[in-house]
């Protein structure tokens, strides 16, 4: 055992530099996936603790003010009933906030999907005015227990008493209405109501909404969500990151585990002699791999227990989502269980992959092999005899030569090498499309900037107010309605935006804008839910109304998980002549303010206006920029630890041609150009592979997150041309330099022997 730890503690005094950043990756990969399951947490355990604790409705249906819900009750897999409760649609205004609200007509606190209070108290007889807020409708007027809140349009005030978290889908400007709790008496004009119902297995909620919409009758029902639905709203973009974390803390992982494994094998090569020796005098094969095995382990262990140990000392300082979901990690139960299981996998994985590539060293014969006469690289080639012949530098041509012959171990270095270099073009690319998303949002299906309501004004007015305002370009007359889809098992968005003679500009990834009668364009998430392609025909229904639809192109919708149908208003006039305008799309000028503009709409129309921002979803996606710059990080230090090996892979090989590459007239600085030149040449190879493989990646990669968020595919940029020059010039500076320095110290290692 002594032995073994002499023999192990001088091949660190060698590999200084590449174990150090050996442990820094491994410290990197930890760390993200570390972050990467706090934020899986982060993004499912509030909303599940809130669900659960709530006893949530899995179902939740509108339906008109005359429905006949008591049916429900007896419906086949429902176990309770919430409601019927009837509701108001309402805006509220409070510190000069303002958002669309259902109030909704509650007695006593429900048993079924029961608001779970955060500050304040619930509804009592004492307070007939007195209203419950949800937390997110709360946040967004700024308003707690104790404020006043303004229903527009009627002067009437409500006293807000208490806030409360639910588990219903959350409020969103200009989308879905805020939730609001009152007493039967403080809902003055009911236009509907709403009923929950609770299954006893979650995963029949198709069936459930088929079967509800079949006993009320389609014309009853108006709209329909789900507990996935309002899960998948919680989550938003935290699954995102954490999806991200933990895929380029795996991807890390790999690429980490190939660099080891190509040192390991490089040292055995390396060492052959040596190895022979220690066998010849009694070292068995077990010892000799335990060796690799255990120095290997143990760097890996140092460093998962360093990130392990970041994470839970400064993780829930780190500023933003980051440092909250960890935060909020830390206090769930099974913090504990990932804090030991990550490391742990990681640890395990790494020693794996050195038990493989040291199993080689366990192989060597006890005597030592001779080693062979013949020049490593073999003969020149008749391109690089064709090329000396030219004129052309030795050192240069004898480089490239070296880096050529050695076939298998140069494509075994390049594919490793490729590795990171690929995942960092991909980081790349995510980056280059967060910024076009963020810079160009009418890529991202948001043409418009603001939108425009008001039930106090008429169509003359608000388009007199908007044709006044310098900075908008055009607006567009819309109305946006639930329908419900063939088979009646979930409700979509049908949505009337612009006309035929002035269509309002989609963002198309696929097919062609709606011109003629019936036809219009879907989101990625309602093709998928209809199990529909563009060129086909589908039928919804709006109240008891039909909509026969043909479906000439896709949208890139970031909307409602993309399950959204729009057509021109004319089209959906044709059909229901009662429908009209009930909303504007605006689009802004160049450079024009959108916060600016609605100030000056809201106060051009004497406050009658309601004006609503619509958000860019690349706003939430700015902590991906963290991530992806450690995520590089991290990879550089990967790549670092593969040219170490590469460089000393080169400069082995050549040690044995020193004397005859001298004997010819090459002088030191000769020689050591041949090993840049070898790794430049190895290195561009490299970059030519990741560039050619990583591009189409990271366009695939982002495209299926975009399907599976229901935006769809069309959403990938490729990162600017001068970014990939950079990166393919700092990547081969960076080898050249490395291989200059080491190659020019054992330069000198070389004449220290000779003298």
């Amino acid at each position: 055992m002594q032995a073994m730890m002499r023999w192990a503690r001088a091949d660190f005094r060698r590999h200084r530099g590449e174990a150090l950043f050996l442990v820094l990756a491994t410290v990197g990969i930890v760390v993200s996936l570390l972050l990467a399951a706090a934020l899986f947490a982060y993004a499912t355990n509030p909303w599940q603790r809130v669900f659960t604790r709530a006893d949530g409705a899995h179902v939740w249906i509108h339906t008109k003010a005359s429905a006949d819900t008591r049916k429900l009750a007896g419906l086949d897999g429902v176990v309770a009933v919430a409601g019927p409760y009837a509701t108001e649609s309402v805006a509220l205004t409070a510190h000069g906030a303002r958002a669309s609200a259902e109030l909704r007509a509650t007695s006593a606190l429900p048993s079924v999907g029961r608001p779970l209070l955060t500050s304040g108290h619930w509804l009592r007889s004492a307070d007939p005015d007195g209203v419950v807020l949800e937390s997110s409708l709360a946040r967004a007027l700024l308003a707690g227990p104790g404020d006043t809140v303004t229903l527009s349009g009627t002067g009437r005030t409500l006293r807000v008493i208490g806030v409360a978290d639910s588990a219903e889908p959350r409020y969103s400007p200009g989308g879905q209405p805020g939730l609001v709790w009152a007493l039967p008496a403080a809902v003055d004009a009911p236009d509907g109501q709403v009923v929950g119902l609770r299954l006893a297995h979650a995963d029949d909620t198709d069936y459930a909404v088929q079967r509800a919409v079949t006993v009320l009758g389609a014309g009853s029902v108006g709209e329909v969500s789900t507990w996935l639905q309002a899960r998948t709203e919680a989550q938003g973009d935290n699954r995102l990151l954490g999806q991200v974390l933990g895929l380029f803390g795996l991807a890390s992982l790999l690429a980490a585990c190939l660099a080891v494994h190509g040192a390991i094998g490089t040292r055995v090569r390396g060492h052959l002699r040596d190895i022979a020796v220690l066998k010849a005098v009694g070292f068995t094969p077990g010892q000799v791999v335990g060796v690799f095995v255990l120095q290997h382990l143990a760097y890996a262990l140092a460093a998962a227990t360093a990130g392990a140990l970041l994470v839970r000392s400064l993780g829930s300082h780190v500023p933003g989502r980051l440092g909250e979901a960890v935060g909020i990690w830390q206090g769930l139960p099974q913090h504990a269980t990932g804090l030991l299981l990550v490391p742990a996998g990681t640890v395990l994985f790494i020693g794996v992959t050195t038990a493989l590539a040291a199993w080689r060293a366990g192989r060597v014969p006890p005597v030592p092999t001779p080693r062979s006469t013949a020049p490593a690289g073999g003969g020149l080639s008749a391109f690089a005899r064709s090329a000396l012949g030219r004129g052309l530098a030795p050192a240069l041509v004898l480089g490239a030569h070296r880096a050529v012959v050695l076939r298998s171990r140069s494509l075994a270095t390049i594919v490793r090498l490729a590795l990171p270099l690929l995942l960092v073009v991909a980081a790349l690319s995510a980056w280059s499309t967060i910024d076009r998303l963020h810079d160009h949002p009418e890529r991202a299906g948001l043409a418009a900037a603001l939108t425009v309501r008001s039930d106090r004004l008429d169509d003359a007015a608000i388009r007199s107010v908007l044709g006044r305002d310098p900075g908008v370009a055009a607006f567009y007359p819309g109305v946006e309605v639930s329908a419900l889809v063939p088979g009646q098992t979930a409700t979509i968005a049908l949505r009337g935006l612009g006309t035929r003679r002035d269509p309002y500009p989609y963002a198309l990834a696929e097919g062609r804008a709606p011109h003629g009668l019936d036809e219009a364009v879907a989101g990625q998430g309602l093709l998928d839910l209809l199990h529909v392609r563009v060129g086909d025909w589908v039928r919804i229904t709006v109240g008891s109304h039909p909509q026969v639809l043909h479906i000439v192109g896709r949208a890139i919708e970031p909307d409602n998980g993309g399950r959204v149908v729009s057509t021109p208003l004319d089209n959906l006039l044709v059909d229901d002549p009662q429908l009209g305008a009930s909303l504007y799309a605006v689009r802004l000028r160049p450079g024009a303010d959108a916060d600016a503009v609605a100030a000056r709409l809201s106060a051009d129309a004497g406050g009658r206006l309601d004006v609503y921002a619509i958000p860019n979803p690349a706003d939430s996606l700015s902590p991906l920029r963290g991530v992806i710059a450690g995520a590089t990080a991290v990879l550089a230090f990967i790549g670092l630890v593969e040219l170490f090996t590469s460089i000393g892979a080169t400069l082995r090989e050549g040690e044995r041609d020193v004397l005859a590459l001298k004997a010819i007239g090459l002088s030191t600085r000769q020689i050591s150009t041949i090993t840049v030149a070898a790794t430049m040449c190895t290195t561009l190879a490299s970059v030519a592979v990741a560039l050619g493989a990583g591009l189409p990646l990271a366009r695939w990669l982002i495209d299926a997150q975009g399907r599976s968020a229901g935006t769809g595919d069309g959403l990938a940029q490729v990162p600017p041309a001068l970014w990939l020059v950079l990166l393919a010039l700092t990547a081969v500076a960076g080898a050249a330099a490395l291989a200059g320095l080491s190659a020019a110290r054992a330069g000198r290692h070389h004449r220290a022997d000779a003298v």
